[in-house]
């Protein structure tokens, strides 16, 4: 098995692309971290693959930290940290965001970077034997679309954060990569969309991709694999487009 005896903690691992990730790295021989801000979605995950279920909000340090003690209580240490938790605001207008939903994209899906870095970075640290950070991204930080401006801002962010961290981390064998999805079947889908789903609407976004498309859970899983396990040892600072061509 690929990941066998590794600890490994997944946000947003309750459901969508980061259960899928969740449920390979399981499958592939990892104690696994299922955390949710949905304690029952977490519990339900981590039933099914023998883990261990943390609920927590990953804007918050506090629960960021439970979600990192976790593992090394319940599993010894940690070996690979999955930031998959996300979030978006509903696609649109560039005006029509509130202030509101700007700081929760912002905070969701950048600010918990910065949370698990704090707690997580020390234990690599102490440990010795490095570690892998795998930072869900998308293409909207490669090649954005208009109608989700905030949202493709945080994933820029993402990207450039990753790519810093690989390089500042790199001296401790931490090695730091992002998965850049093409959009996807999951719970956000309609936020990303800007309307509701539909075969019609889904064609729309699909004729943008080569591959004609969308991304699975498995496609994912499959990448972050890959970038958690040892042959890919000297990889680092990758943004990996999981994307069927789109930004080709």
């Amino acid at each position: 098995m690929r990941l066998h005896g590794k600890i490994a903690i997944v946000t947003g691992g309750g459901g969508g692309f980061g259960e899928g990730i969740a449920r390979m790295f399981a499958a592939e021989g990892a104690h696994v971290v299922v955390a949710d801000l949905n304690a029952e979605a977490a519990q339900r995950v981590a039933s099914e693959i023998s883990g261990l279920a943390v609920a927590g909000d990953v804007s918050k340090g506090e629960d960021v930290a439970r979600m990192v003690q976790a593992a090394i209580d319940r599993f010894g240490g940690l070996d690979i940290v999955v930031n998959n938790a996300g979030t978006t605001h509903r696609n649109g207008p560039i005006l029509d965001v509130d202030e509101e939903s700007f700081d929760r994209v912002y905070a969701v899906n950048v600010k918990s970077i910065f949370w698990m870095t704090q707690s997580a970075v020390p234990v690599f640290r102490k440990q010795g034997r490095g570690g892998s950070i795998i930072n869900i991204s998308s293409t909207a930080g490669i090649r954005p679309r208009p109608g989700l401006v905030w949202y493709n801002g945080t994933k820029g962010a993402v990207n450039t954060i990753t790519q810093c961290m690989a390089t500042e981390l790199a001296a401790d064998n931490i090695r730091v990569n992002a998965v850049c999805p093409v959009i996807g079947a999951t719970a956000l889908l309609e936020q990303f969309m800007g309307q509701p789903d539909s075969p019609q609407m889904r064609a729309k976004f699909i004729a943008s991709v080569p591959l004609g498309r969308m991304s699975t859970p498995a496609d994912i899983a499959n990448a972050c694999l890959w970038l958690a396990e040892d042959s890919s040892n000297f990889i680092t600072g990758v943004l990996l487009p999981v994307d069927g061509g789109r930004c080709a």
